[in-house]
């Protein structure tokens, strides 16, 4: 799969601007402030129909403008497609496949794979449980459809029932019966779901360490580890046990909407004892799995966006990280860059073709 061309209107600071691409890496490089990462997280809309950096919609529009188009030429599977992403104020945005806007936007997520590599996955590490799971969601999703939907399913019917307990705690009331209806769709939904994370991350985790090992020259044991109340006991069960917190707190306490993904360094969380460059490998690392994994499930090399990698990792590191793309194993590759300089003499490292946008 390749990104040929991508077409700019009003997106963020770009009034109108075009980019043709290599086939195999492409350099954006200048001053900050001048839009390299805005270019990437344009080619992200493209594949998921949302920014990676702003969850606002709106605010991705070039200021004082009325609207914003995104929209790239890709090749796959030997055809062209052209995907249109586009937003007014005061609509709703539209996502079109060859001119045929989609009626749900969960039917285009996959269609595009793409791994995206960003100083602001440092969230993953600092913030709380709600960002890493996202992350394990969104790399099931890009290859199975009908995680999204049961996700979307046990999300909506959450909403509901934490809704129904406000309603009693407001009105002094209580109807067992009806709970009991919530409780057995979130079962249902979340068991799957519960169980699809466990299944996906046995297999995720061995190829996040073996990226790891690569990066770090193998100095450091790093870990992934789940953490779910459904190892607990079956959420039905532990729904019927909660009904009194849940009385009080007026929300669920528990379910696969609690999970989480402890990072660990050393038998150690890496948020508290990782030195600045471990936790960017350790980022890499999990990053570039998501890739080997996409890739083995979707038979197709995602897109890769390398955001500004050389901040805070050594030049062995960052040298590890070139080696690891230098290889027919890896598709098309976007970097952004601050140095120019610093960017083409590893590129130059890499037996690969490649194109420098100078902004």
């Amino acid at each position: 799969m390749i990104l040929k061309s991508l077409s700019l209107v009003n997106y963020k600071n770009f009034e109108s601007q075009s980019f043709n691409f290599n086939e195999k890496i492409n350099c954006f490089v200048g001053n900050n402030g001048v839009g390299k990462t805005n270019i990437l997280d344009a080619i992200y809309h493209l594949s998921f129909g949302k920014s990676y950096f702003n969850p606002v919609a709106t605010q991705n529009i070039k200021h004082d403008e009325d609207f914003f188009v995104v929209s790239g030429e890709y090749i796959k599977d030997d055809k062209n497609e052209k995907i249109i992403v586009s937003l007014k104020r005061g609509q709703k945005k539209v996502i079109k496949r060859n001119g045929k806007a989609y009626e749900k936007f969960s039917e285009h997520i996959g269609f595009l794979p793409l791994v995206i590599i960003s100083p602001a996955d440092r969230d993953l590490i600092i913030e709380g449980s709600s960002t890493r799971r996202k992350f394990i969601d969104s790399v099931i999703s890009q290859s199975d459809k009908k995680y999204l939907s049961q996700l979307i399913n046990y999300n909506k019917v959450l909403a509901q029932r934490n809704a129904l307990l406000k309603y009693f705690a407001l009105n002094h009331t209580f109807n067992k019966d009806t709970l009991e209806i919530y409780n057995t769709q979130l079962t249902d939904y979340g068991t799957v779901i519960f169980e699809k994370r466990d299944a996906f991350l046995k297999e995720f985790i061995p190829i996040f360490k073996s990226r790891y090992e690569a990066i770090s020259n193998g100095n450091e044991a790093v870990e992934l580890v789940y953490e779910s109340h459904l190892f607990e006991d079956d959420l039905n069960t532990l729904l019927n046990r909660s009904i009194n917190k849940d009385k009080a707190l007026h929300y669920t306490s528990v379910g696969i909407h609690k999970d989480d993904l402890v990072f660990n360094i050393e038998g150690h969380q890496i948020k508290k004892f990782g030195s600045q460059g471990q936790q960017k490998s350790f980022l890499i690392a999990l990053k570039l799995a998501q890739f080997d994994f996409i890739k083995a499930q979707c038979g197709v090399n995602p897109i890769l966006l390398l955001d500004d990698i050389f901040d805070k990792l050594d030049e062995q590191r960052v040298a590890q990280i070139i080696k690891l793309v230098d290889d027919e194993n890896f598709g098309q590759l976007f970097i952004s860059d601050t140095h120019a300089d610093r960017t083409e003499d590893a590129v130059k490292q890499v037996h690969q073709s490649y194109e420098v946008f100078k902004l």
